[in-house]
């Protein structure tokens, strides 16, 4: 026999005892990989069902329930959409009955808003920090928010680092432009008017056709004079 030859004799050897193994493996614990296989499909269908026939029906529930809120909300009658009515809940009813949806999810980014226009900002950043989104808007919002909550308690370091955060997050024409002005203020006020330069330089060359963009000339003209005096 060839060297070649015993080689693959082997080979094949190796690769027969380990089948066997496997089998003798199946074959003793049978059982125990048919308890394991069936506590999947278990958790699994479980899982299914619990989306479907409860987490499901009670997000349109909240949804339903809190109609009333949102429009208290747009309306800015803070109070209101926070207690609700008397007979319509506000958010703070949302957020106990149906926090484990997304509608109570969204209902701690209302009220955390609802909580900072009433001037009430600790209970805003706690609700805020509440709220957990990918949302493109509402996620720089939200965060943005807690940097006003914060500046309004005078916390202006953890204010700064929330916008910055929150222009960094999803860059886009509606938020970024506006964190990036906060920030740039905010580092102006704290004699870092060279890095609010850099801020106010890139809303003028990414955003010009926003609020922000259009007016950001004088901001720049302020920074430079601070520089320059």
């Amino acid at each position: 026999m060839t060297k070649d030859n015993k080689q693959q004799v082997d080979n094949l050897i190796e690769v027969e005892s380990a089948l066997t193994k496997s089998e003798q493996f199946l074959e003793a614990n049978q059982k125990l990989i048919g308890i394991v296989i069936g506590a999947i499909v278990l958790v699994v269908v479980g899982y299914l069902g619990l989306n479907k026939f409860y987490l499901e029906p009670r997000s349109t529930e909240a949804q339903e329930q809190m109609f009333m809120a949102q429009n208290y909300f747009e309306k800015d009658s803070f109070n209101l959409a926070l207690n609700g009515d008397g007979n319509n809940p506000g958010f703070l009813d949302i957020i106990d009955d149906f926090g484990s949806t997304d509608a109570g999810n969204l209902a701690n980014y209302y009220a955390g808003v609802s909580y900072l226009n009433l001037g009430q900002c600790d209970n805003a950043i706690e609700y805020l920090k509440k709220f957990d989104t990918d949302d493109v808007l509402l996620g720089p919002i939200s965060v943005g928010a807690q940097g006003d909550a914060n500046l309004e308690l005078g916390k202006t370091d953890k204010a700064l680092d929330l916008y910055t955060e929150a222009y960094k997050m999803k860059e886009n024409e509606l938020t970024t432009p506006i964190y990036m002005l906060k920030a740039g203020e905010l580092l102006e006020g704290s004699n870092k008017a060279a890095d609010a330069l850099k801020l106010y330089e890139t809303i003028k060359a990414k955003f010009p056709e926003t609020n922000e963009g259009r007016n950001i000339d004088k901001y720049i003209a302020r920074a430079k004079a601070k520089m320059n005096s």
